[in-house]
């Protein structure tokens, strides 16, 4: 019946009542009367109070608050969590789950193009890419601005439309495409509304992780797929990836290197064509810029071409040493 009330034992429809604010713990060790800090002390004492209430009013808000926005007035739910309550929710989604390829997978993959001269391409998406495809689209330029302060770094002056609609266009055109697992905001979050903008059915797509090329030099596959093979080096970092790559014994066959922005693609482009015949597989490495070169290469030029991303940076440096196979 309706207009039942919480006395009367019916549920009351659930309201969207605010959760109660979390109090500052204050400062647990406070200094002795009369005993003041130091200036600087004291400015860290209180950058420390206001994080640590920061933090808890956060993940209250983020996790026990939203739950208690949907508890109606005069109820409670005793000795359930929010974790409880996620982990319930999700299995019932549990078959909603989509498998990625696996390495060893896109191993297996990358080595039958190359064993039998097919071209495959593989991009990979980050913030960068993502933040790109969001600018007019799903985000402001504002917005994407203020999100990705590091795009000029990748590549990119937003706004630049002709470079987003290019990167969308490479999103049909790749063979395989490495996505997110992070549901962060910058991540997932932009990953399926910009998909669902363009008209692009994930379900469509062969998916893997964007840290897949992380996955198969730790795994030891990089060098598997790289072993007997010409290999072009595409990046800023060529010349320094070579010579590790030379030292580890594969053979490189070339390198283009000063590539100036996802505007510079083009240009890039018209160098590795005059290379064509002398590689079996490119590794390029150029921020936001791989994912337009990519299917380009591997398309015109019957090759495979992998975006290899800062992996280059971090083996160029020596801080991540090549994986043994």
């Amino acid at each position: 019946m309706a207009g039942h009330t919480a006395e009367m034992g019916g549920m009351p429809p659930i309201s969207a009542s605010p959760g109660p604010r979390i109090p500052s713990s204050g400062n647990a060790n406070p200094a002795p009367a009369g005993v003041y800090p130091l200036a600087g002390e004291a400015e860290t004492l209180i950058r420390q109070e206001a994080f640590t209430e920061g933090y808890w009013q956060g993940l209250y808000e983020g996790g026990e608050g939203r739950v208690s926005r949907l508890i109606p007035p005069y109820y409670v739910l005793p000795e359930l969590t929010a974790d409880h309550l996620i982990e319930a929710g999700f299995r019932q989604h549990v078959l909603s789950l989509m498998p990625l390829l696996s390495p060893s997978a896109v191993s297996g993959l990358l080595m039958d193009a190359l064993s039998l001269g097919r071209p495959f391409s593989l991009v990979r998406l980050g913030d960068g890419e993502l933040l790109t495809l969001a600018h007019d689209t799903v985000l402001t330029v504002e917005e994407a601005r203020a999100r990705g302060p590091f795009l000029t770094y990748a590549g990119v002056q937003l706004p630049d439309h002709p470079v987003r609609d290019r990167i969308a266009a490479s999103l049909l055109a790749a063979d395989l495409i490495g996505i997110p697992e992070s549901r962060h905001p910058n991540y997932q979050g932009l990953l399926f509304p910009v998909l669902r903008h363009y008209g692009i059915d994930y379900r469509s797509l062969r998916l893997t992780s964007s840290t897949i090329n992380y996955a198969l030099n730790e795994q030891g596959y990089l060098m598997r797929v790289l072993q007997g093979r010409r290999v072009l080096i595409v990046g800023n970092k060529a010349a320094g990836l070579a010579q590790v790559l030379a030292i580890n014994g594969v053979q490189v066959s070339g390198c283009v290197g000063e590539v100036n922005g996802a505007a510079d693609t083009d240009s890039v482009m018209n160098r590795i064509r005059e290379l064509r015949g002398s590689f079996d597989i490119a590794l390029v490495a150029a921020g936001i810029a791989a994912v337009i070169l990519c299917p380009i290469i591997a398309q015109e030029l019957g090759v495979a071409a992998v975006d290899f991303g800062h992996l280059a940076n971090k083996l160029e440096n020596g801080e991540v040493q090549l994986g043994l196979p």
